[in-house]
């Protein structure tokens, strides 16, 4: 067993962009054109009964209950304790709608959390790929070298 940084694969690293990015654009969508709107505001608090209605209704009291904050804070433990991709997914999700929808106190702090997850050693069962590649002492099975 030896340890490393906590390093996502080029394929997760990818997933948690794009994963990020729907989340910080929906949570941003959330913000000025559903909550802030006052068009949309007037029409849902007149009993308009729509799904941007409900949605609108749902986000005003998650984060009247710092719910987005305390969820990003938990998952950031979580995943500094134990390192796992999906706790990392959880807590960035979850920070990027906190920070966005007022949340920000509890949602900067799991943020802090996360980046400092990468310089986190990580215990592992298994040789990182570089060491495993250098331990390998003979050739493929159709290399043409001496034997």
């Amino acid at each position: 067993m030896h340890s490393r940084s906590f390093l996502p694969s080029p394929r997760a690293a990818n997933v948690l962009i794009a994963l990020g990015a729907a989340a910080l654009g929906y949570a941003l969508y959330l913000r000025y054109l559903v909550i802030e709107n006052s068009t949309v505001g007037l029409a849902c608090e007149a009993g308009l009964e729509t799904s941007a209605c409900m949605v609108r209704k749902i986000a005003i009291f998650l984060f009247r209950y710092r719910a987005f904050g305390i969820l990003a804070l938990v998952a950031a433990v979580c995943h500094l304790l134990r390192p796992q991709i999906y706790a990392f997914a959880l807590g960035m999700v979850a920070a990027a709608f906190g920070l966005v929808l007022y949340n920000n106190g509890l949602a900067a702090l799991a943020t802090a959390l996360l980046v400092i997850s990468f310089a986190r050693p990580v215990i592992v069962d298994t040789l990182p790929p570089a060491v495993a590649a250098a331990r390998r002492t003979t050739g493929p099975a159709s290399s043409k070298g001496p034997r």
